[in-house]
């Protein structure tokens, strides 16, 4: 099979693909937190998660009604038509899929830290820090509101750079799965933690962020590689607390509410959650 025919057969299998790496990752994860969990949960796990994941379904649905396409839709057409930097561009096809997974990886890095820094956003993505434990179905917890305009800007972004539908195709399952390990409540032994989080963002490195300590939660933005934090003076190796003695979540919103889905896509219309001005964070560099 040459680079044209799997990318091809990549690309016809797009959703079950991602739907397999999903589900296989939310089912491997959630059995390795049982066995070795890094810290006791603090509330009862059913209808928590229950709510958690049926977010997922709610997401789902709600970018198949308003946006179809979709990235790798958006892609396609991208590069049928010669749209974007990459469509004017003659570069070897690894090194554009490359290119084009770090700048879609670098982009979504700074849509996070915009969704922290603008009141209105945090609205929304403070659903997400809410939440009082930190386990494998904390990854897919935004707001229905969140993911529609976090594709919106995605899809703007596919069409200015007008990438190998491939390389969103690799970059959106990325998304799907690094997020369910790195919100994981596994325990890694220390010095895997350490190699690890090198080339990938890993559940003791982003759980600092959802931290109610301000500075911590404007650390460690990163979804997938920890590059950009590094580079844009947002990394903090670890809370001040410690991991089994640091507060996850809101420190105004420390109730059971949090486990219901109506309360959930309520959140935004509450009065807001007081915002997390970026200026105000001072991560570690060491």
């Amino acid at each position: 099979m040459n680079l044209g025919a799997a990318e091809q057969w990549l690309l016809e299998h797009e959703p079950a693909i991602r739907l397999t790496l999903f589900l296989g990752g939310l089912l491997l994860l959630a059995g390795l937190e049982r066995a070795f969990p890094r810290r006791a949960w603090s509330l009862p796990r059913l209808r928590r998660q229950a709510a958690n994941l049926g977010l997922v379904v709610v997401n789902t649905v709600a970018l198949r009604l308003v946006l179809p396409l979709a990235a790798v839709g958006t892609a396609t057409l991208a590069d049928e038509r010669g749209w974007g930097l990459f469509g004017v561009l003659d570069w070897p096809r690894a090194v554009e899929v490359l290119l084009a997974v770090l700048l879609l990886d670098f982009a979504i890095y700074l849509q996070h830290v915009m969704f922290h820094a603008v009141p209105s956003l945090w609205r929304l993505h403070g659903m997400h820090h809410a939440d009082r434990d930190f386990d494998v179905t904390t990854g897919p917890r935004f707001h229905p509101l969140e993911i529609l305009l976090s594709m919106g800007i995605k899809l703007g972004l596919v069409a200015a750079l007008g990438p190998a539908a491939v390389a969103v195709l690799i970059f959106e399952s990325l998304l799907g799965v690094l997020p369910l390990f790195n919100h994981s409540n596994v325990r890694l032994p220390e010095g895997l933690d350490r190699v690890l989080r090198l080339v990938v963002v890993t559940p003791d490195m982003h759980r600092v962020h959802h931290s109610v300590v301000p500075a911590e939660t404007n650390s460690n933005y990163g979804f997938n590689v920890p590059w950009w934090d590094r580079l844009m003076g947002t990394y903090r190796a670890q809370p001040d607390a410690g991991h089994d003695g640091m507060t996850i979540g809101l420190s105004e919103h420390q109730d059971d509410r949090v486990q219901s889905i109506p309360w959930l896509l309520a959140f935004p219309f509450r009065p807001a959650p007081p915002s997390v001005p970026v200026q105000d964070s001072a991560p570690e560099t060491s």
